[in-house]
């Protein structure tokens, strides 16, 4: 059974048993009862779906936020350790430190570019950012150090390439869409329902009225616009930026 028919199912449970419980309360009033006696629950209830919907909206937002922070902290540290490497590798003899170097430099140039421009379109990594990253290991691991001074460079070096191997791993993993349908199925439902119950409570054509309305109305729209900016780290307008690769390699900025 799917989450959607699930969701379906229990949503129609739900509203029918508040539904079949009111009938029958209803039924079984007196012709002597006087309903202006017992409070009215609208606006009680108005105010509780709006304060619900408030907190599912301030959830949603801080979960793309976060979600956006960890993508950016990714890419930090994925530059951070690419110029790591490409710094340390200069105690090795010139001709090892320039192709470790130029490895780098293909890479980051490559993740700037065309590859930063798929995760934005398809939010998915290249296969070409892939393989160049496993050049600069290969750069590494293959040469042999040929006293102890160039020896105790050589383990922080792989270690250095492991972490932005890491970062590159979590920077996949925030590429795409992070908010399951379901809960845009939330939001935009509790949009309508949101919305929908100022007619309940039945609104004038003043200016006041009308004016909080419309104001009420465009901040739930603006809510779920920055939800869906924020939901892409990668392709949208609130998004993770290449600042750190081309702070550390700042030839490459042109």
């Amino acid at each position: 059974m799917s989450e959607w028919l699930v969701l379906t199912l229990a949503m129609a449970a739900a509203c029918a048993v508040v539904l079949v419980i009111v009938v029958i309360n209803n039924r079984r009033l007196g012709e002597d009862d006087d309903p202006t006696e017992t409070p009215d629950v609208m606006e009680y209830m108005t105010m509780m779906i709006g304060v619900v919907y408030a907190i599912v909206l301030g959830l949603a937002i801080a979960g793309v936020w976060e979600g956006r922070g960890t993508a950016q902290e990714s890419v930090r540290q994925e530059a951070q350790a690419l110029h790591e490497v490409s710094v340390r590798s200069e105690v090795w003899p010139a001709d090892v430190h320039a192709r470790i170097r130029a490895d780098v430099e293909a890479y980051v140039r490559h993740v700037v570019g065309p590859e930063w421009d798929a995760m934005a379109e398809h939010g998915e990594l290249t296969e070409e950012g892939t393989e160049l990253l496993h050049q600069v290991r290969r750069s590494v691991t293959s040469y042999r150090p040929a006293d102890a001074h160039q020896a105790e460079a050589y383990q922080p070096l792989v270690d250095q390439v492991a972490a932005a191997d890491d970062a590159r791993s979590v920077r996949a993993d925030s590429a795409g869409e992070t908010m399951p349908g379901v809960v845009w199925f939330g939001l935009i439902t509790g949009a309508l329902i949101a919305v929908g119950l100022i007619f309940a409570l039945q609104i004038r054509r003043t200016f006041r009225e009308l004016l909080l309305a419309g104001l009420y109305s465009a901040l739930i729209a603006f809510l779920l616009f920055l939800i869906w900016a924020i939901d892409a780290p990668f392709g949208r307008g609130v998004s993770a930026t290449t600042e750190p690769f081309l702070r550390a390699f700042p030839v490459l900025g042109g």
